[in-house]
């Protein structure tokens, strides 16, 4: 039986493309479509849950450092179109032709833009807590980031409480469990996200939010949607736009959560996820 690295214990290493080095963990054995996972605002790879990682480990996954974040070599660049040519140049020097992709937040708008460009690198899209471009509210995201920024100062706790959790009973449960998690690998951490980095993601956010929006039934690709019903942040109505302009799309919403519905509700998220990428 062949022995499975949990997300914690895997070693970062590191890929040469587009002029630069980006730092990657990978987990789960070669064999069939490889996955790809795209992250969040301000993320690095320690900030991705242990439990959906670990649960999605049963494919070939790969998460990595976007440029200039973490220990990732070059600098933030400041749209998302530049951040998605890098991505697909990470991908084809991992030698791959085809991957599916599975993407949270700011990293769904990424991956939208990777469609844009190379449409026949992505077999199947999972697209989780994120929304499509121009959609309502998403500019936003600048002005609601630096408010629970501040709440967190204010309460000594960190912005995601706030930003990806209902603050219900069972959503702020679900919040010191998520935070919990992510301390779980105690050493060779990741380098911590800078301010800097931070203020270039939500310029580049603000501005694809404010362009046209894309024509999405131009993609055929089955599409899974995921979000909470209470999506502050990427506000949830913007899943159901995208449910309906993806033409093979599925649509899963999980009551009494926020934007992390995905780490709260793991049990159920990672599940459909393998389901879907299985069909």
């Amino acid at each position: 039986m062949v022995q499975v690295t949990k997300y914690i214990d895997t070693p970062t290493r590191q890929l040469a493309a587009a002029g630069t080095t980006f730092a990657y963990r990978t987990v789960g054995q070669p064999g069939g479509v490889p996955v790809i996972y795209l992250s969040h605002l301000a993320s690095n790879l320690d900030n991705a849950d242990p439990r959906v990682v670990d649960g999605l480990a049963a494919h070939h996954l790969t998460l990595f450092d976007y440029r200039g974040v973490g220990q990732s070599g070059g600098t933030q660049p400041d749209s998302l179109a530049a951040m998605a040519a890098d991505v697909i140049a990470f991908i084809k020097a991992l030698g791959y032709e085809q991957v599916d992709v599975v993407a949270f937040s700011m990293g769904g708008f990424i991956a939208q833009e990777v469609l844009e460009r190379e449409p026949q690198l992505v077999r199947k899209l999972v697209l989780a807590g994120t929304g499509p471009r121009g959609g309502q509210g998403v500019s936003d995201v600048v002005g609601l980031t630096y408010l629970d920024m501040l709440r967190g100062l204010l309460t000594l706790r960190d912005p995601k409480f706030y930003l990806f959790f209902t603050q219900t009973a069972h959503g702020q449960a679900a919040a010191w469990q998520y935070l919990a998690r992510l301390k779980e690998r105690t050493v060779n951490r990741d380098e911590p996200v800078g301010l800097g980095v931070l203020q270039k993601q939500l310029k580049a956010i603000s501005e694809w939010g404010h362009q046209p929006p894309a024509d999405l039934s131009r993609f055929i690709l089955p599409v899974l949607i995921v979000n909470g019903d209470h999506d502050r942040m990427v506000p949830t109505p913007n899943s159901y736009d995208m449910a309906r302009r993806f033409p093979n799309a599925e649509l899963v919403i999980y009551a009494d959560a926020g934007h992390g519905g995905v780490f709260q509700e793991y049990a159920q998220y990672v599940p459909k996820v393998l389901e879907f990428l299985a069909k």
